[in-house]
């Protein structure tokens, strides 16, 4: 696997765990498991398999030099920098586009900077087994075992097998469903034929872009130009005028719903969890015998039970009196309350303020 390379994708903003996340720190970049920031965590999962010469950063410029502080042994060219978001398509492109000039038959594993995985080296097997699927021109992907009927992921609906030079399982896919609403998510669980969406891809460079040339052949053709004039002076840039004539799209419209050769390897027992909201940050921390997680270093509950509270940090007493089935964080600035079962409308609350013309609160 000489010309494997990783692909991070740490661009995202993290809104649903507004305010903690905000547009200048956002969730890849917080240190919420521990002393290390998940960015952090990210890198140093791949290290035994992939040489950090083969591990690339997909950001923006505003968050690569935090990101390279916090991984100081990544050097600028690791990092290909976005002058703006255009969604995953994009910005998968430019990483296959930047390999296709630099590595040509290069693999590709493009990951996130912001999920928990706590059996790092089973996660590691996997990738090395989805690397050998991808030789036989498969566009593969990581299917997550779903463990409830889950309406914050997309799903995955496995075909027929695939056979490959490995014992695990895989499948074709029939077909990529977008968040369902809870009857059919619970059809899904039923059926057993159904993985989550990872969001995480291993391919071939050169049969992603075709897949780009035949899907969509005007970015393909731009993204060409996007680099045309890279430096490596301070990393490899893009060129701001043609990146910003590129449409935003994502990677499962854009590319992998009507994508050919596309496989899944349904994956167990990683302990994954996407952080995509405060309740799902619950699910991977331990909560005390009340089901609460407290974070701060004083604290006092009494009759407290299901709470989530978060105080940055700051040197506060936390008291908890009577209530249940919170969430609770204060940044200083911003004091968020709600309940558990809305948590995953905080993002609504982001957009709301940008209506508002309250961005120093993002």
């Amino acid at each position: 696997m000489d010309n494997y390379y990783a692909v991070i994708m740490a661009g995202g903003g993290g809104t649903r765990l507004w305010p903690l996340s905000r547009k200048h720190r956002p969730k890849q970049m917080l240190h919420l498991f521990g002393e290390k920031s998940l960015f952090q965590h990210a890198v140093d999962r791949l290290k035994p398999l992939f040489p950090l010469q083969r591990i690339l950063i997909v950001t923006n410029e505003k968050h690569a030099r935090e990101l390279q502080e916090q991984c100081p042994q990544l050097m600028a060219d690791n990092f290909l920098l976005e002058p703006e978001q255009r969604g995953t398509a994009p910005a998968i492109g430019l990483a296959a586009t930047f390999l296709e000039n630099e590595a040509p038959g290069a693999t590709m594993a493009v990951l996130t900077a912001d999920h928990f995985i706590g059996n790092e080296s089973k996660f590691r097997d996997y990738l090395a087994s989805a690397y050998q699927l991808a030789q036989q021109d498969y566009l593969v992907t990581l299917g997550i075992h779903p463990t409830y009927a889950a309406t914050q992921y997309g799903y995955i609906q496995q075909g027929k097998p695939v056979e490959f030079e490995d014992t695990l399982p895989a499948f074709q896919v029939d077909r990529f469903k977008e968040k369902p609403e809870l009857p059919e998510a619970e059809q899904f669980l039923n059926a057993g034929a159904f993985t989550w969406n990872s969001g995480m891809f291993i391919w071939k460079v050169e049969r992603i872009l075709t897949e780009f040339g035949r899907q969509l052949p005007a970015m393909r053709e731009k993204l060409s130009q996007v680099l045309a004039d890279a430096t490596k002076e301070n990393g490899p840039r893009v060129n701001q005028r043609a990146w910003m004539e590129i449409d935003a799209v994502t990677i499962d419209y854009g590319i992998m719903e009507n994508a050919e050769r596309v496989a899944v390897i349904p994956v167990h027992d990683l302990q994954w969890n996407d952080v995509g909201s405060w309740n799902s940050l619950v699910e991977t921390l331990e909560p005390d015998q009340d089901g609460n997680v407290i974070l701060a270093e004083e604290r006092l509950n009494l009759g407290g039970k299901d709470l989530l509270v978060n105080i940055n940090g700051q040197k506060k007493l936390a008291v908890t009196v009577g209530v249940e089935n919170l969430v609770v964080v204060d940044t200083g600035d911003v004091l968020l309350i709600c309940s558990k079962e809305k948590a995953q409308d905080v993002r609504q609350i982001v957009q709301i303020l940008k209506e508002k013309g309250l961005d120093h609160y993002l």
